[in-house]
């Protein structure tokens, strides 16, 4: 008896949560506001964007509030993939402001959002262009090496912005870059030792 109790409330507590959450997913989460939080900040902590909650939870606006319960959708990116990216920031962009981690996490972003690029995030990374791979980290192995925290909370920072930047699908820096072509790209922000172009 006792048993069929348990499941039936299991099967009532599923239910609720599909009626309040009509998106929802068995994998996905629901997070409680707490003082202090913010929509973006949820986002960054979940690696989904802010309008994705926002249209998950039928909302127009950014004003949340303590208590209030929030249907998280399930990112678009795997934790591998996530892991991913952060390594290659982690190398690409150490001694980085934080800022250029953030801006280095979105560039990979926009080239998963392009049609000139592959269509993962390790095709992107793995990437050869003319006879050498895309990054550098690859190319000398450093994108073997974990990620530091600040490389991981700046991909989650540039997922929960995917989209919202300025474009940018390349990034060098001047001082040691060899290359003629890229220079001859739109540069769109500079961000420490890096110059970001589309």
């Amino acid at each position: 008896m006792k048993k069929i109790k348990m499941a039936m409330l299991a099967c009532v507590t599923s239910l609720s949560l599909f009626s309040f959450y009509p998106h929802a997913e068995a994998s996905a989460a629901v997070h409680t506001v707490k003082a202090g939080d913010t929509l973006w900040k949820i986002s960054a902590q979940y690696g989904v964007t802010t309008q994705k909650i926002k249209t998950a939870n039928k909302q127009s606006s950014n004003m949340i509030y303590p208590g209030q319960k929030l249907y998280i959708p399930q990112a678009a990116i795997s934790e591998a993939d996530k892991d991913l990216m952060a390594r290659l920031v982690s190398a690409e962009a150490k001694g980085e402001p934080y800022a250029g981690k953030v801006a280095v996490a979105t560039v990979i972003l926009n080239r998963l959002s392009s049609p000139d690029f592959p269509n993962s995030i390790r095709e992107i990374i793995f990437q050869v262009e003319g006879g050498h791979y895309a990054f550098t980290p690859v190319q000398n192995g450093a994108i073997y090496n974990a990620a530091d925290a600040a490389s991981k909370k700046a991909v989650n920072e540039a997922l929960g912005f995917w989209g919202q930047g300025n474009g940018s699908v390349y990034f060098y820096n001047p001082n040691t870059s060899t290359s003629k072509w890229i220079f001859s790209r739109e540069v769109t922000v500079r961000i420490g030792n890096h110059v970001f172009a589309k």
